[in-house]
């Protein structure tokens, strides 16, 4: 196996003897001038296939410690779940990880709830959401909301990947193209559709549009949080309405507010960081 860019100390992008490109993890890899072989085989100790290479800049800015637990996660959820996962389940579930954690520190009071409605219809998920929550304690220091349990089991959810390619009632790619169109227009630029922030706001898009055509919405209470994003984003809240409108429209049911907090969040990364103008 050869490596052939670092991403982290023990964590670097590979080829396998098949010239198949590959996410490997293990202690000291990282740390070679790149490319180099990696002869001791047994130094590695996990490895990720078909990963979508618009992902490897989000893999370069998370913490290493929070990737590195991530990868422990979904590691465990590739034994205890009996179906294909996303190869991208990792870097969204790094992501997500590294942004609770960032929103525990800002918002130290907010208070969000656990599903029940999640652990009723996901059950095996929702124990994976448990176990990762456990394991970010013990790993990291920090104890996250139960709500979290909640969030990371739809992740899982979300990444068993014949749910979400079972075919839908309505065109799913035309709708997303409106949505797009509908931002570009609000903020007068044009979206770059091969960079990250776009691609995880249409991977959201997707797994939302799934749960609302199969009638499987939950909701917490992120209230405090959706109050502050929309003080202080005034043009992206009322962006967010005008794409949960759209949706409404399309699928006859109703965007929740975690769901236009969602919304602001990825429109906002895309606004910031992906866009050309």
């Amino acid at each position: 196996m050869k490596a052939i860019k670092k991403i982290n100390n023990n964590v670097a992008i590979c080829e396998d003897d098949n010239k198949k490109e590959l996410i490997a993890f293990g202690k000291g890899i990282g740390f070679p001038a790149m490319p180099y072989q990696i002869t001791d085989l047994s130094s590695i100790s996990m490895t990720f296939y078909r990963m979508d290479k618009s992902y490897y800049k989000l893999l370069e800015e998370i913490p290493e410690e929070v990737f590195e637990v991530a990868a422990m996660i979904v590691k465990k959820a590739q034994i205890t779940l009996n179906c294909n996962l996303n190869p991208n389940l990792l870097p969204g579930l790094a992501d997500h990880i590294n942004f609770a954690l960032t929103r525990l520190k800002k918002f130290k009071k907010m208070k969000m709830l656990f599903s029940y409605d999640v652990e009723q219809l996901y059950p095996t998920e929702t124990s994976l959401g448990r176990y990762a929550v456990k394991l970010i304690q013990k790993k990291l220091l920090v104890k996250l909301p139960e709500s979290e349990i909640t969030n990371i089991a739809m992740h899982f959810v979300n990444a068993e990947e014949e749910n979400i390619n079972q075919p839908s009632k309505f065109d799913v790619e035309s709708l997303i193209e409106v949505i797009t169109k509908e931002i570009e227009q609000r903020f007068e630029v044009s979206i770059d559709r091969k960079g990250f922030n776009y691609n995880r706001f249409i991977m959201h898009l997707r797994y939302y549009l799934k749960r609302l055509e199969e009638k499987r919405q939950f909701v917490d209470d992120n209230g405090v949080l959706f109050e502050a994003m929309k003080e202080e984003n005034p043009l992206i809240y009322e962006c967010a309405i005008g794409v949960s409108s759209i949706i409404e429209e399309k699928l006859h049911a109703q965007t929740t507010q975690d769901e236009t907090l969602y919304l602001m969040i990825h429109i906002s990364r895309i606004i910031k960081n992906n866009t050309i103008t």
